[in-house]
C-alpha cells in the first residue's frame, strides 16, 4: 500500500493538534497497514528524515505506540515493529468478541439524532457498493463504521480500547489481504448491524456484531 493510502487509515491519536499526534498518527497508519514492515528495525532517525518530524515529536509517538503494543522495545538492541502473528487472532478476537458486542448495544441505546443521521449515511455507502470496489475503499468505510460506533457508545474509555484492539486486528486483516476473497460481504454484512442501532435495538446489534467479529476471525483463519 502506497505511503498516501496508508495514511488515511483512521486513529484516535493523543488530544490536540501536537506534532507528536501528528507523527502518531502517520507512523501508526504505516504500521498497520504493514508499510513499516514486521519485525523491523525502527529509526529515529530514518522516520526524522522520511516524515519531516523532530526527534521529540517522533519518540513520544514511538512511547504511546509501544503502550498499544504496536511497538516493541528490547534494551540494548533498539526499538521494532511488532510482529503480526496469527496466533494472536484468538486473543484479539476474545476480547473484541466482549468488547464490540457491548459497544453495539451502547451504540443502540445511546445514539443521538446526530448520531443516527450519520448511521443512515453509512448504510447508502454499504448499499452504493457495486462490482468490484477498490479495497482501499472497503477497509476506510470499515473503519469509519467502527468508529462511528465507538463513538455512538459515548463512552471515550471503551472507544478508546475498542480502537487499539481493532488495529490490531486491522493488520492480520492487511497480512492476508491478498487472500481474503470476502471483503465487500464483510463490509455489506454491517447493513443489519448499522439498522439495529438506527432502530435503538440493543439486542439486534449485539447480535449483528457478534456474528461480525466471529465471521472476521473464521474468514481470516480460512485464508492464512
Amino acid at each position: 500500500m502506497s505511503s498516501a493510502a496508508s495514511q488515511e487509515i483512521l486513529t484516535r491519536g493523543p488530544e490536540g493538534t501536537s506534532l507528536a499526534e501528528e507523527a502518531y498518527a502517520v507512523i501508526r497508519s504505516k504500521i498497520i497497514t504493514l508499510e513499516l514492515e514486521p519485525g523491523s528495525l525502527i529509526s529515529e532517525a530514518t522516520l526524522m528524515a522520511k516524515l519531516n518530524f523532530g526527534r521529540t515529536p517522533i519518540r513520544e509517538a514511538l512511547r504511546i505506540l509501544a503502550n498499544e503494543k504496536l511497538v516493541e522495545v528490547f534494551p540494548r538492541r533498539g526499538m521494532f515493529v511488532s510482529n503480526v502473528d496469527v496466533e494472536n487472532l484468538a486473543a484479539v478476537s476474545e476480547v473484541r468478541a466482549v468488547l464490540e458486542i457491548k459497544a453495539a448495544e451502547l451504540a443502540a441505546l445511546r445514539s443521538t439524532k446526530s448520531d443516527r443521521a450519520i448511521t443512515l449515511e453509512l448504510i447508502k455507502e454499504i448499499d452504493a457498493i457495486k462490482g468490484e470496489p477498490e479495497m482501499r475503499k472497503l477497509i476506510q468505510l470499515d473503519q469509519r463504521i467502527h468508529h462511528h460506533i465507538y463513538e455512538c457508545t459515548h463512552n471515550e474509555f471503551l472507544a478508546s480500547s475498542l480502537d487499539n484492539y481493532y488495529a490490531h486486528a486491522l493488520r492480520i486483516w492487511f497480512l492476508a489481504l491478498d487472500q481474503v476473497e470476502e471483503l465487500s460481504e464483510a463490509i455489506i454484512e454491517h447493513r443489519a448491524l448499522l439498522e439495529a442501532i438506527a432502530a435503538n435495538d440493543g439486542k439486534a446489534a449485539a447480535k449483528a456484531m457478534r456474528d461480525h467479529v466471529e465471521g472476521f476471525e473464521t474468514s481470516i483463519r480460512k485464508n492464512l
